[in-house]
């Protein structure tokens, strides 16, 4: 009677060990960036339905395996937490983690930074990127795109019409000092600038320091990367 009962629970393991393992039949790919293409390393991607818990690579990539409909959690120091519920649909998933505001929450992010942005440090890398977007803020608040820029981003001031970035001085005056604006992925003048409508914004970059020089020497004085709503 013994040995039946023990068959009889060996059996219902059995079946269970094969439920579970059926049910895990979706895998997932993705990517985890900060300020959109910055990769991170290491960071914790827990998938509820196992518990387990796998990290991306250094270019920020990960694989795992999940149920249909099922849920993950993105963890790291320094960063916001970050949710996502996965459907059948789901193939493939594209996490983009915010920096938590901090000289502590600085350091703790650097080590998970891939640099790609030229020759710099991962902690200078970050401390030279100020980012925001249409989730943080509401850029139709403001009457132009220069007064959002002034605004939103501290130690960015708006001179004759250009944007320059303190603590980046030239010879040259202010017309010198002025930023490169990229808008769409395209180098453009700052009549563009001007006449962008702030309604029209998605997210704003500033990068200054070695952070720009992936814009070539002719931004030197920084760089302010601006992404439109329309833009592909």
């Amino acid at each position: 009677m013994e040995s039946i009962k023990q068959k009889l629970l060996l059996s219902i393991f059995i079946i269970f060990l094969f439920v579970q393992s059926y049910a895990q039949d979706k895998t997932l790919v993705g990517k985890v960036t900060t300020f959109d293409s910055i990769p991170l390393i290491g960071v914790d991607i827990h998938v509820k339905s196992t518990g387990k818990i796998v990290q991306t690579d250094t270019l920020g990539r990960f694989q795992l395996f999940c149920d249909e409909t099922d849920k993950l959690k993105f963890s790291a120091e320094g960063f916001y937490p970050k949710k996502i519920k996965v459907d059948k649909e789901i193939r493939m998933v594209l996490v983009n983690m915010s920096l938590k505001k901090g000289q502590n929450n600085l350091e703790r992010a650097e080590r998970y930074v891939n640099v790609g942005y030229g020759h710099v440090s991962s902690k200078d890398l970050l401390y030279a990127i100020s980012s925001a977007n249409e989730d943080d803020i509401d850029f139709s608040k403001y009457d132009s795109v220069l007064d959002a820029i002034q605004g939103e981003f501290p130690g960015v001031s708006v001179e004759n019409g250009d944007v320059v970035i303190r603590g980046i001085t030239t010879l040259y005056g202010s017309q010198g000092d002025a930023a490169t604006v990229v808008i769409d992925g395209a180098i453009v003048s700052s009549y563009d600038l001007a006449n962008l409508s702030p309604h029209d914004i998605k997210s704003i970059d500033i990068l200054k320091d070695g952070s720009s020089s992936v814009y070539g020497s002719r931004s030197g004085n920084g760089v302010v990367i601006i992404q439109t709503k329309r833009g592909k």
